[in-house]
């Protein structure tokens, strides 16, 4: 019943992107065809998840595979209900923001097939199940990257991802490849008894390797991170549905595969180094950013460098929590960005847009307070000591208060969002979401001074803008490496980005194609 269940939003989607295709002439129906099938999938993955939290709760045994190739799990059903409510939000807000638009029969196919892709995926109890939807998911975001194919940068970033994505692919066969050799079966639930019962092969942490790697490259990390930024030529649902559900898949990916991440130390590090450079430069050059969409995408690179941080730290529960609230949080700021501009305009317009230098002060130690205060007030330790002191690093943020304005009770209202967050993080480890942590101590406390130089980065550059005037440059240009990776794919993959340029413009050489964007 459970399987039924949670292979129907695949099914519906589907359905939804044939019906789209092949179906009615009106544009009008297709998107109510789409809407209709969209909402009955989202019915389907919550019943499928309040069938799986009965089990669970009734003491049950978690359900058995639908075979080698599908399984539903726990985690995977509150995952799936939130890619289904992003895509129902998504397609009700498309409808209206694509109005007028030529080619919106191809979105709403491109759009259903994302969709039910990543319902095989969230179900993949095989590497080439998992392979292959994972490529179609990258097959039918090119289409919605490209609905503007006359725009030459949505061109150059759909280009770039392909390229990132194909290499991803043959990472991820290798390391299916690797794993098959030493388990003797290509099933998931085969190779997590292997694991648990045989003693850890070179041939695993190689595999482990080659997935964390594959997982970096599908997450936009750095230095393959500049098309995550450059896709916002793309309607703005398309850019929601990418940074709040796509880009997450692959935090989704490493949770799934803790057992074969515990017996390869040298991925977790990997995905420790990457995420904290990621975290950190990203971190920097977003507050050096005006336009809200690009400080949006920035915002989502330094958000994944995190998720994988904490995959990397063995945190799994916490990116799977990371995970669900960064989806719902930047599907919402994407789909309201008009607001946001609005709302950042006003403040500009007051001058509460800087803050106070003597809040980033105290700001630390409150937060340290409130965050050690409660995991000793909960009883039995929950979390380790530098996780305790990163959560706080991450929140004091919260705590600056503007410079301009001084509202009343600001500060106190912020404290107590941060003693919310920090409890509602603590409930975490009791929630039912089928997913445990593995602490990795020696990784933890190089995460911690790379978070606390971040921190000092983000203060310097608020607080005493004229000490990085000279590094400021290379900080709103990301160290300018995303040029090089441009050069490199353009070189040994070029591609006729540039559309039907006008014979002068086409003869004169763009020597910064990533900056030269409009709003950029």
């Amino acid at each position: 019943m459970d399987f039924v269940l949670a292979l129907a939003p695949a099914g519906l989607m589907a359905l939804a992107a044939i019906v789209a295709r092949l179906g009615p002439a009106s544009v009008a129906r297709a998107w109510r065809w789409f809407n209709g099938l969209n909402l009955a999938a989202l019915g389907c993955a919550a019943v499928g998840l309040a069938w799986q939290l009965s089990v669970h709760f009734g003491g049950a045994a978690d359900p058995a595979p639908a075979g080698p190739w599908l399984a539903a799990g726990l985690f995977a059903g509150w995952v799936s209900l939130l890619v289904q409510f992003l895509g129902a939000a998504i397609g009700l807000y498309s409808a209206r923001h694509l109005r007028g638009e030529p080619r919106q029969r191809v979105y709403i196919a491109a759009l259903a097939a994302v969709l039910a892709a990543v319902h095989m995926l969230l179900l993949a109890n095989h590497w080439l199940v998992l392979i292959a939807a994972w490529a179609a998911i990258g097959q039918a975001m090119h289409a919605l990257l490209c609905f503007y194919p006359d725009r030459p940068f949505a061109v150059l970033a759909a280009h770039k991802k392909k390229i990132a994505d194909r290499a991803a692919d043959g990472l991820l066969l290798l390391a299916a490849g690797l794993a098959w050799s030493a388990a003797g079966s290509g099933t998931l639930t085969d190779l997590w008894l292997h694991i648990a019962t045989a003693p850890a092969a070179p041939a695993l942490a190689g595999s482990g390797v080659c997935l964390a790697l594959a997982v970096i490259a599908r997450t936009a990390l750095m230095p393959v991170h500049g098309w995550l930024v450059q896709v916002m030529e793309a309607p703005t649902p398309v850019s929601a549905l990418l940074h709040a559900g796509v880009v997450n898949l692959g935090g989704y990916v490493l949770v799934l595969f803790a057992p074969l991440l515990g017996v390869s130390p040298a991925a977790c590090w990997l995905l420790v180094g990457f995420g904290l450079v990621s975290a950190v430069v990203a971190g920097l050059v977003l507050l050096t950013r005006v336009s809200q969409k690009v400080h949006l995408a920035w915002s989502t690179i330094a958000q994944m460098g995190f998720m994988l941080l904490e995959c990397g730290l063995g945190l799994y529960l916490f990116a799977a929590l990371h995970l669900l609230g960064h989806s719902l949080y930047k599907a919402h700021h994407f789909l309201n960005a008009s607001s946001r501009v609005r709302a950042s305009s006003c403040q500009q317009m007051l001058g509460a847009v800087s803050h106070s230098g003597r809040s980033m002060l105290w700001a630390v130690p409150a937060s340290l307070a409130v965050v050690f205060g409660l995991q000793a007030a909960w009883g039995d330790p929950v979390w380790p000591w530098w996780w305790c002191a990163l959560l706080a690093l991450a929140w004091a943020p919260l705590l600056w208060v503007p410079a301009a304005g001084r509202p009343g009770g600001f500060a106190w209202r912020a404290l107590g969002m941060v003693v919310f967050l920090t409890l509602a993080a603590l409930c975490v480890d009791r929630a039912p979401l089928g997913v445990g942590n593995d602490p990795l101590d020696a990784a933890g406390i190089v995460a911690l001074a790379g978070m606390a130089l971040l921190y000092a980065g983000m203060g310097l550059f608020l607080c005493r803008p004229r000490l990085v005037i000279g590094v400021r440059r290379w900080v709103y240009a990301g160290f300018y490496t995303d040029e090089g990776y441009t050069w490199w794919v353009l070189r040994l993959w070029p591609v006729a980005w540039a559309g039907a340029a006008p014979p002068a413009a086409a003869a004169r050489p763009v020597r910064n194609p990533v900056h030269s964007q409009p709003g950029y």
